[in-house]
């Protein structure tokens, strides 16, 4: 099946009521884990190289390593860039083979993130791409920075850029190890009422995977990031191994034992967040 876009695999998503998972990559054991959970499910998947990501391992091999996952998959895969915060950025992914584009351009002054949204919205009709952008910000776990969307922003935001959808901010916060955040469902309403593109909520992992079906099934949020209890996940299995064999020190026994505990988590999450039966 070849790569898909945000918008191939949110139509039948808003038709169905569920939503995508957004799965953060960090290399191949984890990325090919996370198809292989979406074709145990026959669901369509996000893989998502953010900032971290992109800093480890160049774009061009990003690019080339979701793009050979997507076209030899079973389900739909979005090759997603996350967290692009400049043009140049996403122009690299659009070379290199990626099919969705994040500018988050939450931290300009609003008439500059629509300027800039606008740039890239551009560069991917042209190839036929998907844009996620954002308004308001998500803040880091301890760190602070958020700021919570305002509707009005959102639908002028939504009408001038023709974005694919939006990211917002209505509690949800990066890199929650625990699922502390409160989502204000009284302004995630509000921005639904103005905008009509699908929603993301970044920080998924702080939110409980009961608040996460629940919002699946009942709002217009299609897309949730996930990134840290995967990280978690691929921790404790390591630790575990290691534990477990004291001795050993090659590099591809040791990620080749975290695979099926990612498959596994990211089953769940990718299930819990799908269609219902």
């Amino acid at each position: 099946m070849s790569a898909a876009t945000l918008n191939d695999v949110f139509k039948p998503a808003l038709e169905k009521r569920y939503a995508v998972a957004g799965l953060v990559v960090l290399g191949w054991e984890d990325a090919e884990a996370y198809v292989a959970a979406a074709e145990d499910l026959n669901l369509p998947i996000i893989l998502q190289a953010g900032p971290g990501c992109r800093k480890h391992m160049p774009v061009s091999v990003l690019g080339r390593m979701f793009r050979h996952l997507a076209d030899h998959a079973k389900v739909p895969v979005v090759c997603h860039i996350d967290h692009a915060r400049a043009y140049d950025e996403c122009a690299e992914a659009v070379d290199h083979g990626f099919t969705s584009l994040m500018i988050d351009g939450s931290a300009l002054p609003l008439d500059e993130n629509i300027a800039l949204t606008q740039k890239v919205v551009a560069v991917a009709r042209r190839h036929g791409l998907s844009v996620e952008g954002e308004v308001g910000a998500v803040g880091y776990d301890g760190r602070g920075g958020s700021t919570m969307t305002n509707p009005d922003e959102a639908q002028r935001f939504e009408r001038e850029t023709s974005i694919d959808a939006l990211a917002i901010s209505v509690g949800n916060v990066h890199l929650q190890t625990t699922h502390a955040a409160v989502i204000d469902h009284e302004l995630l309403q509000k921005i639904e009422a103005v905008t009509t593109v699908p929603l993301v909520l970044h920080g998924g992992s702080g939110i409980a995977p009961e608040m996460r079906q629940f919002l699946a099934r009942n709002s217009r949020v299609k897309k949730f990031n996930i990134g840290t209890e995967l990280r978690q996940e691929f921790g404790r299995s390591l630790r575990a191994y290691l534990a477990q064999h004291p001795q050993s020190f090659d590099r591809l026994e040791l990620l080749a034992a975290t695979r099926e505990p990612m498959r596994r988590l990211a089953r769940e999450v990718i299930g819990n967040l799908g269609p219902q039966g």
